[in-house]
């Protein structure tokens, strides 16, 4: 089972992804908890350029050139490993976050985006998408907070973006979010920390019983 967290800056996917691999652990399913960028060696150099807050004359191009490039290297050293060892893959931002940022946001080619992405994962979907959803100024107060309190504010490039790109950035979300219904589900994000574990343990469930079903049997 292979699932990707998604949202704005701020919408608390990170936590997030680190209770719901706890919750797979409790529940004897053996997972990976991972991220983009920096989900390899080679991704942390690479997501140290794209935050950086001294990069102000990263092209966008450039930018989504670097996202492919950490993405490849992700998919093949760890996501696609990770699956075929019967591991639950749990992503922090995956390919839709490029369409979201750099397509709706930077307003590149999603032609080109759609390219780069298939090339970088090699078809590679997720089974389930969820999409923390909150309001734009909600979640960039959250994590201009988050930065100050961990000594991160050299790694907020996108936190420094006017609001009208985080607004184009969650309409990107929910567009796709319409678009493959299929495989998103979207959780309030302006909840607390733990109404918002609950949602999300109750909307995954049906996974992790079936799964935990499945290995019993074997």
């Amino acid at each position: 089972m292979f699932i990707t967290f998604e949202g704005i800056e701020g919408c608390g996917k990170t936590t997030q992804v680190k209770r719901f691999t706890k919750y797979l652990n409790e529940n004897g399913i053996p997972s990976i908890n991972t991220l983009e960028p920096g989900g390899t060696e080679i991704g942390q150099d690479i997501r140290r350029i794209l935050l950086d807050t001294n990069n102000t004359n990263l092209f966008p191009l450039t930018e989504l050139i670097l996202y492919a490039a950490d993405r490849s290297q992700h998919v093949n050293e760890i996501i696609k490993p990770g699956l075929d060892q019967g591991k639950w893959v749990i992503c922090d931002r995956y390919l839709d976050a490029t369409i979201a940022y750099q397509g709706f946001g930077r307003g590149l080619d999603m032609e080109i985006i759609n390219i780069l992405n298939n090339k970088a994962t090699g078809g590679l979907l997720p089974d389930v998408t969820i999409l923390m959803d909150c309001e734009e100024d909600v979640g960039i107060k959250r994590a201009l907070e988050r930065n100050k309190e961990s000594s991160q504010e050299d790694q907020g490039r996108f936190e420094k973006e006017k609001m009208e790109f985080h607004r184009r950035v969650r309409q990107g979300y929910l567009t796709l979010a319409d678009k493959n219904k299929d495989r998103y589900i979207i959780i309030d994000a302006a909840k607390t920390v733990d109404e918002v574990e609950k949602d999300i343990i109750k909307a995954l469930k049906p996974h992790v019983d079936s799964e935990r079903k499945r290995v019993k049997s074997q």
